[in-house]
């Protein structure tokens, strides 16, 4: 019995360790690991002059593409805007991206996405409940290199410029097509009850404590001040 007895005790550990475990939480962490990588990729990441000048930024690591079904695809992510005072991020909100052209470069089963949405008006368009990329909101593939600057039109007057990273390769791409939308389960799950993307960007809540990697990795690259 007492040799048991430390058994089940272990068990016992286990069983907790599992359910304090937290799916929303863990891709939440994946999200930071995913910017994280991209930024950390010498000359090959987003450009720095246009990550200081975002509103907000988006990332839906692991978009899947269905096997069976043409152009299926679907991803949950997360983003985070400026806080009003100008510096750091708001806490961040969940989202789901479905459907859209992703281009021959995708090729594989899971895909990492990054969008940079560049002014307010692209920004108000992810705070609605669900709007269409090239529909609602204008969109263009995003240069590449941490020095490459945004000097044509279409960068410059993009509302949303969006990244793919798929097999180690990444690249601008264009989401023409896809839908994002809230995604209130995930809000619920990290928040404790049911808010809107704009009620968590919008009013200063407290971050999660989930949120913590995330937000520390986007402060580490995006330094823009005011």
């Amino acid at each position: 019995m007492k040799r048991a007895l430390p058994l089940v005790m272990l068990t016992g550990a286990c069983l907790v360790y599992a359910a304090d475990k937290n799916p929303d939480a863990e891709r939440l962490d994946r999200a930071a690991e995913v910017f994280q990588e991209v930024m950390a990729a010498p000359d090959r990441g987003v450009p720095q002059d246009l990550l200081d000048k975002s509103a907000c930024i988006v990332v839906v690591p692991g978009l899947k593409k269905g096997a069976f079904v043409i152009g299926a695809k679907f991803g949950r992510g997360f983003f985070a805007c400026r806080a009003k005072s100008g510096t750091g991020w708001s806490a961040p909100a969940a989202i789901r991206v479905e459907g859209g052209s992703f281009g021959f470069q995708i090729g594989g089963s899971e895909t990492d996405v990054i969008m940079l949405v560049m002014n307010q008006r692209g920004a108000d368009r992810l705070l609605s409940s669900k709007f269409t990329l090239g529909g609602d909101a204008s969109v263009a593939a995003g240069p590449v290199g941490r020095t490459a600057t945004a000097e044509t039109d279409a960068y410059m007057t993009a509302e949303i410029l969006t990244y793919s990273r798929s097999r180690g390769l990444f690249a601008g791409i264009s989401l023409s097509g896809a839908t994002l939308r809230q995604d209130l389960d995930t809000n619920k799950a990290l928040y404790g009850r049911t808010l809107q993307n704009k009620e968590i960007i919008g009013t200063g809540i407290t971050p999660p404590a989930a949120a913590k990697a995330f937000l520390t990795t986007l402060n580490k690259y995006s330094s823009r001040k005011g």
